[in-house]
């Protein structure tokens, strides 16, 4: 069936079975943020019922979105064991997500190994604890993973932790759609938009204040990413962090030269369905580069600097894969990823401004879908879901060198 018509048959049928859609006393939410958090958010708000208008400062995937490398997974890095099944069941979600909306997700693992013994060790421990929990997770051969990616070499490693259920999104797609299919449910989204303040009345939120007018809400949800003053101006909140920039560069398309995420030292690549490699930096952006980076940009100043950075990370990738240093790049974006002073999500309503809800993290795109799923419930019902404990506003927060 063709996807447009699926969204307005899913429309329909949200009508015809609810008959409050069409009221004034449906509930009013603003989401600030138009990255893919927000759009999971405001596409499964509109999903249940609420009246939804969507605001951004920029546009849709315009910042965070646009620059991330995209890898959905529950990975050894996902500390906690609370932290890692909320992981768990966003990839799950992913696959319900992708076939409700057509959203093109690739799946097929990852593949990822360390240069020197001692990591290398660490992550095979790793992984028998990823086995432990139920993920798809085990140390292959260098020979059983070259037969995976005959392409892709492997250099000295003795064996490589294979992620089965891990996948990849083009995040500014899969953004779009997901606007468009709360839109079709009647949401509004209104770019470029700036949020400059919210009224509260007799400790209750009424209106947000913005760039092209006030618009009554009755509740507000900050998808703001890793604009370190929203939680504060906004939701009366201060959420610490120590938010890092990193380089994305994606290529144009090129015949097929991987089928899996592949993690090696130094560099991360994933082909796209159509051809194109996405290439992240292992290790975010250069900190040589403070007063460039001062202003967060999300573009560099000039095509010469960000051609340069791209040659520095397919120079590394070119160990990897033969020749690969050869693909032209299309696109080099600087994302800014929003991460939360302790590694965690921040989920939930404030405590000093009960009618705004936070969904601030990192891993937004592993975690898009469960996080709009819970996030929507929460606002939709008033109530607080227990799996989301570990992650409010108002825990205490504390820094974890982990990420």
């Amino acid at each position: 069936m063709d996807r447009r018509l699926l969204l307005k048959l899913m429309a329909a049928a949200s009508v015809s079975g609810a008959g409050l859609i069409q009221s004034d006393s449906r509930l009013r939410v603003v989401v600030a943020g138009a990255g893919i958090v927000g759009a999971s958010i405001a596409y499964h708000l509109a999903k249940a019922g609420a009246r939804v208008t969507v605001i951004d400062r920029a546009g849709p995937a315009s910042h965070a979105s646009r620059g991330t490398f995209a890898w959905i997974n529950a990975t050894y890095a996902k500390q906690p064991r609370a932290y890692h099944r909320l992981s768990q069941d966003s990839v799950a979600s992913w696959g319900q997500l992708a076939t409700e909306l057509g959203l093109p997700v690739r799946w097929g693992g990852s593949l990822e190994w360390f240069d020197g013994e001692e990591r290398q060790n660490q992550l095979r421990a790793q992984i028998a604890e990823q086995f432990e929990w139920g993920e798809d997770a085990r140390m292959v051969s260098r020979s059983q993973a070259q037969l995976q990616e005959p392409l892709i070499a492997f250099g000295d490693t003795s064996d490589v932790a294979f992620s089965g259920n891990d996948g990849t999104v083009d995040p500014i797609l899969a953004t779009h759609l997901l606007l468009e299919a709360a839109s079709s449910l009647g949401a509004k989204v209104i770019t470029p938009c700036d949020m400059l303040d919210v009224q509260i009345k007799a400790g209750r939120l009424v209106a947000v204040e913005t760039s092209r007018g006030t618009i009554k809400a009755d509740r507000l949800v900050l998808a703001t990413g890793a604009d370190p003053d929203a939680p504060q101006k906004f939701a009366g909140l201060d959420i610490p962090q120590r938010t890092r920039p990193g380089v994305i560069a994606i290529s144009k398309p090129v015949p097929r030269r991987m089928n899996r995420i592949i993690v090696a030292p130094g560099i991360h690549m994933h082909q796209r369905d159509d051809g194109r490699i996405v290439f992240g930096e292992q290790d975010g952006a250069p900190s040589t580069h403070v007063d460039r980076l001062a202003g967060r940009p999300n573009d560099f100043p000039s095509v010469e600097l960000a051609q340069e950075h791209a040659g520095r990370m397919l120079a590394i990738a070119d160990i990897f894969s033969p020749g690969i240093a050869d693909v032209e790049i299309e696109h080099v974006y600087i994302g800014w990823r929003p991460l939360p002073l302790d590694g965690h999500p921040v989920l939930g309503a404030s405590e000093n401004r009960p009618d705004v809800h936070l969904a601030i993290m990192h891993s937004g795109v592993s975690l898009a879908p469960i996080v709009g799923q819970l996030t929507a419930q929460e606002v939709i019902n008033g109530s607080e879901i227990p799996d989301l404990a570990p992650f409010r506003p108002g825990r205490s927060f504390e820094l974890v060198k982990r990420y």
